[in-house]
């Protein structure tokens, strides 16, 4: 494992944020407006160093409002110029049918009985239930996405541009094995009206199903990146990299530390040219426990990584990928904001 700890310690990293916090304070009074109508001259900017630092909205999954208008709000108080869009605020704001499912209960049912675990007759019957409400809510969704204007997925970019924020990946459950050729082709359009460059998704691990993306993603001229957890390696991707030019990586790099692979940075050097976003998260080793950390206390090399894609002008996207525990007291926003601190002190 190469250079695992960053090049200043958290002690330092948290003594300094609080300087730094008092420049993002900036955004609080402007947001009292709904974001659709801000009229202000502060506009993020969170490109440090020629380093576009950006963040998935899922980060954000724990607030409160998941509107679009929320989320907007919650990017512009991180101070976050660019993003990565889940499907869902997205979908929302452009009038998607509600979901009559409650999705965290229903997936930690599915969680539970993957894990082996015995599921009581009550839970049984409520799993089922969800099962069967959900394949016809996909259904639904379907047939919405195969009709849906772009008049509002167009609305939904200008209000974020003219907030300051731009879109470059988009990653709405459109990809998938289980999903219409309607849906994926709605999906890459709706992409590039948002203005990205990229659609992402979890790596299907099916050959015949990343060629067929990279085919569709072709005639839309999008390029398809796809995301990996503890199964990547550095030849997790070769397979969809040969069969298009429009199969790209969207690499985790904390999720590729907790693989086991020792030299995290060489497939940043192997594979930029393919590398569309960059998760960054601050995950341990295998030896260490793989555990998903505040950043600066995990294995994961972020201010190197940061600093190699600086000095060699790499033109992906470093996107802030909340996932440790959120402290009492706190919340997303404020953690994000710490990630993006962290980013300026490796950038400086």
């Amino acid at each position: 494992m190469e250079n695992k700890k960053s090049n200043f310690s958290r002690r330092k990293f948290l003594g300094t944020t609080a300087t730094f916090a008092a420049g993002a304070a900036i955004s609080g009074p402007y947001l009292l407006a709904a974001p659709s109508k801000l009229k202000t001259p502060y506009r993020p900017n969170s490109i440090i160093n020629g380093v576009q630092i950006g963040v998935i909205t899922y980060s954000f999954r724990s607030m409160p409002d998941q509107s679009a208008e929320a989320t907007l709000k919650y990017i512009l108080d991180c101070g976050i110029s660019a993003i990565e869009l889940m499907g869902d605020p997205a979908e929302s704001f452009a009038g998607k049918p509600e979901n009559p499912v409650n999705r965290r209960a229903y997936y930690s049912l599915m969680r539970s009985k993957r894990r082996g675990e015995v599921l009581s007759d009550v839970q049984e019957k409520e799993l089922a239930e969800m099962e069967e409400k959900t394949a016809a809510y996909n259904k639904e969704v379907a047939q919405w996405r195969s009709t849906v204007s772009m008049d509002k997925f167009e609305e939904l970019r200008k209000m974020y541009n003219d907030a300051g924020v731009t879109i470059y990946a988009f990653k709405p459950r459109a990809f998938g094995k289980d999903n219409t050729d309607d849906e994926i082709n709605w999906g890459m359009r709706a992409a590039k009206t948002l203005g990205a460059s990229h659609v992402t998704l979890e790596h299907p691990d099916d050959d015949i199903h990343t060629q067929k993306l990279g085919a569709m993603a072709k005639k839309h001229g999008i390029y398809v990146a796809y995301h990996g957890h503890e199964q990547q390696t550095p030849t997790f991707w070769d397979t969809a990299l040969k069969q298009s030019k429009y199969n790209a990586l969207n690499l985790d790099l904390g999720h590729y530390v907790a693989a086991g692979n020792k030299a995290p940075l060489d497939i940043i050097k192997s594979k930029h040219k393919r590398i569309m976003s960059m998760h960054t998260k601050d995950r341990q080793t295998p030896e260490h426990g793989k555990g998903n950390l505040p950043w600066g206390t995990g294995d994961t090399p972020i201010t190197q990584a940061l600093q190699l894609i600086r000095d060699n002008k790499y033109k992906f996207p470093v996107t802030i990928e909340l996932e440790y525990d959120i402290p009492e007291g706190s919340n997303a926003v404020e953690e994000v904001k710490k990630c993006l601190e962290y980013c300026k002190m490796s950038l400086a």
